[in-house]
């Protein structure tokens, strides 16, 4: 039970040491090629280089998305990228394909491999099967209950893995193989390149009745049908932990640092917890607080203990609850002198009440009643995206920790 890993994702090489910084003992990522998340600004090979480099001398992991469903053309240069990804020293492949698997197999058969979620496993059969294959983990679909999984773990051997994810976005669709953003506007889901058209505004239109448009439920505005709310499993840590899932995973390559900082922090509060007394372990409310810090929709347990019905949709709006902003990570501090040097994310004025929180600590709350640029002179306001600015701190700080502010609003 020691060996419960927080597997948190990294959209970049700052999100990559901001997970790891915060508590991960793992990240996935994605290469400019063959994974899912086309979107996000993804590492090049040097950045991949660099992100394993500060991961390992950590001691934690890098896996690497080569989890896209290719076609014939996007097997092209898949060997060399596989070798260059094993000479930044990776520690496992995350692939959803059998081709992909097998190509990966050929080209560097010690490398490790992790079954994606893609590939739709939902049950122990299929499970060994991949085992058999050299897959060393499973991640498990999120259309499985707690007592399924329980179920896969108890049908296969020790030697393979479980991962599942529990907490971020739900994709509506199975495993996330999609084809509305494809039919939508063109961009293939289950080649990285996703419209998230399931979280767009839909009405009902008759065959016969071009151009009437029909709530799908009462409300003239259209409702967003699809539209999920999203994961969130961190009050039921023990029982997923119980069911024989080793690997807890967090979505969101897409989030802020901010995002991954705050999410993480809470989750390896919480497990640290558990595993530190198990027997008397009790869950703490202010562990979801903090994570309803960062951009969040309203919460649902998924499929963990039934199957979602309508209280797990979203019909009113797709939009993302934000009550507080990031304004600064800390990237110095003068013990003499008291200030702290920051590196500016939104707009931030003097007077204003923050909150600064960090790895492994709580927060606490001041009020910025000095701020100076960077040759000293005191400002008002630091309104520069990425400004450098300093302010007087109450308590001492440490390169990493963030600052936050209640939004007004």
């Amino acid at each position: 039970m020691k060996d419960i890993e927080l597997l948190a994702p990294a959209g970049d090489l700052e999100k990559l040491k901001m997970a790891i910084n915060y508590g991960a003992d793992a990240v996935y990522l994605g290469g400019e090629e063959f994974g899912l998340r086309a979107k996000a600004k993804n590492f090049s090979i040097d950045e991949i280089k660099s992100g394993v480099q500060y991961a390992h001398e950590r001691d934690k992991k890098v896996y690497i998305t080569l989890n896209i469903i290719p076609h014939n053309e996007d097997l092209e240069g898949l060997e060399k990228y596989i070798l260059d990804l094993e000479k930044a020293n990776v520690d496992a492949f995350i692939v959803a394909d059998p081709g992909v698997f097998s190509i990966v197999k050929k080209v560097v058969p010690n490398m490790e491999i992790h079954l994606s979620t893609q590939a739709n496993t939902t049950n122990y059969s299929t499970a060994n099967f991949w085992h058999q294959q050299g897959v060393k983990r499973i991640v498990v679909a999120r259309e499985l209950s707690l007592e399924e999984i329980e179920n896969i773990k108890n049908n296969t051997l020790d030697t393979l893995d479980i991962e599942a994810f529990v907490h971020g976005a739900m994709c509506i669709s199975y495993s996330g193989r999609c084809l509305l953003s494809n039919y939508m506007v063109g961009r293939d889901a289950n080649r990285g390149e996703c419209a998230q058209a399931c979280r767009w505004k839909y009405n009902l239109v008759e065959e016969k009745r071009p151009g009437e448009y029909y709530p799908v439920y009462e409300d003239d505005k259209g409702t967003y049908i699809f539209n999920s709310k999203d994961l969130c499993m961190i009050e039921h840590l023990p029982k997923l932990i119980d069911s024989g899932v080793k690997s807890l995973k967090i979505e969101g390559r897409m989030k802020s640092s901010y995002y991954v900082a705050t999410v993480i922090r809470s989750y390896r509060m919480a497990i640290d917890a558990y595993l530190k007394d198990t027997k008397n372990y009790k869950y703490n409310k202010e562990w979801l607080n903090e994570i309803k810090k960062a951009s969040y929709r309203d919460f649902t347990t998924g499929f963990y203990f039934d199957k979602p019905n309508s209280e797990d949709q979203l019909y009113g709006s797709s939009s993302y609850i934000r009550n507080y902003d990031f304004i600064g990570l800390i990237l110095d501090y003068d013990k003499e002198n008291k200030l702290a040097t920051v590196e500016q994310r939104n707009r931030v004025f003097k007077n204003d009440k923050i909150e600064i929180f960090g790895p492994n600590k709580g927060f606490y709350n001041q009020e910025i009643t000095e701020m100076f640029d960077e040759e000293g002179k005191e400002i008002d306001v630091a309104p520069r995206a990425k400004q450098i600015f300093k302010i007087k701190v109450n308590k001492p700080v440490e390169k990493w920790d963030m600052i936050r502010k209640a939004r007004e609003e």
